[in-house]
């Protein structure tokens, strides 16, 4: 039954689940019960569930690993908006199903923190550790995020470090949009042939179409300019594409966010401790992980009666 309540609590708020569980099981529980028995597992878990030990299969010879990282915010009591920081690995292996279709993901590592990127970023380099790869092996897709490019730098000088095309895209979009104003199918056509190019690893010709397009003074193409120039190491997509299953959009940690944490965390009116909310998202890593077992492990123990 613990189990059970410790499930319904991760996948939906307490005010819910209570009512869930009472149609399937017609046992009557509180919504606070489902509260006190979630929390008390998610704490224990975050005090003896080492969260970098690796979860997936070695990598083989052949297969390229990928790691993408992001930030979403969540509403906390005390300190308003903060950012949880998400990981996500998974091999060129498993990006395959059985039907041959590319771009499905059929196992990946998750690891979720509510705080610094410093702690974050510690955590992510032991779970790497543990998976015994040399840099030139490991892939990174991310967006812009400074602290995610700098971290990848000092720690992974060998790897392939990817700025996203499709966050490259949006930029683009943002200066034509404001630049040919009301003018959409040449704002489309002009965009569409600097896409081309900066797939073709032509990011430098693409800096200076959008310089000679709109001149000097121009704000928007001031800031593109920047940003393509700080993340030009990282879009040479012509050869980005040859590597592993040539993935080089982050939508993969994009999905990550929303299944790990708004999908639990960002549902009308929740505001977290901070204590609360890392319980929280070290049960759902735990359940993405498929590590669900070590729930049903701790409910058949004495540990149901700590918690109950």
């Amino acid at each position: 039954m613990q189990e059970l309540m410790v499930f319904a609590g991760t996948t939906d708020c307490y005010g819910k689940c209570n009512e869930i569980i009472g149609k399937f099981l017609s046992i009557e529980v509180s919504a606070a019960q489902v509260y006190r028995v979630t929390e008390a597992y998610g704490a224990e878990l975050s005090q003896t569930m080492d969260a970098t030990q690796r979860t997936l299969p070695p990598a083989r010879d052949d297969e390229t690993v990928y790691i993408e990282a992001d930030g979403a915010m969540v509403l906390t009591r005390d300190e308003g908006w903060k950012e949880v920081k998400t990981g996500r690995i998974f091999k060129s292996g498993d990006c395959i199903d059985p039907n041959g279709k590319e771009g499905c993901i059929r196992h990946s590592q998750y690891l979720s923190y509510l705080g610094d990127c410093k702690t974050f970023t510690g955590q992510m380099d032991d779970l790497l550790f543990n998976y015994g790869l040399s840099d030139k092996r490991l892939v990174f897709l991310s967006d812009g995020a400074t602290w995610i490019r700098n971290w990848v730098a000092d720690a992974y000088p060998g790897a392939v470090s990817i700025l996203d095309y499709y966050h490259a895209c949006e930029h683009l979009y943002t200066f034509t949009d404001a630049f040919f104003n009301k003018d959409r199918h040449k704002a489309e056509q002009w965009a569409k042939c600097q896409k081309k190019l900066l797939l073709s690893g032509q990011v430098k010709q693409v800096i200076a179409n959008i310089g000679k397009l709109a001149g000097k003074g121009n704000k928007e193409a001031t800031h593109l300019i920047e940003y393509y120039k700080s993340n030009q190491n990282r879009m040479d997509y012509k050869r980005y594409r040859k590597i592993g299953i040539g993935i080089i959009g982050s939508g993969a940690i994009e999905s990550a966010q929303r299944t790990v944490v708004q999908k639990r965390m960002k549902l009308s009116g929740q505001r977290w401790s901070i204590t609360g909310a890392q319980h929280m998202l070290q049960l759902r890593t735990t359940y993405m992980n498929e590590q669900w077992h070590k729930i049903i492990q701790m409910s058949k123990t004495d540990f149901k009666n700590k918690a109950a």
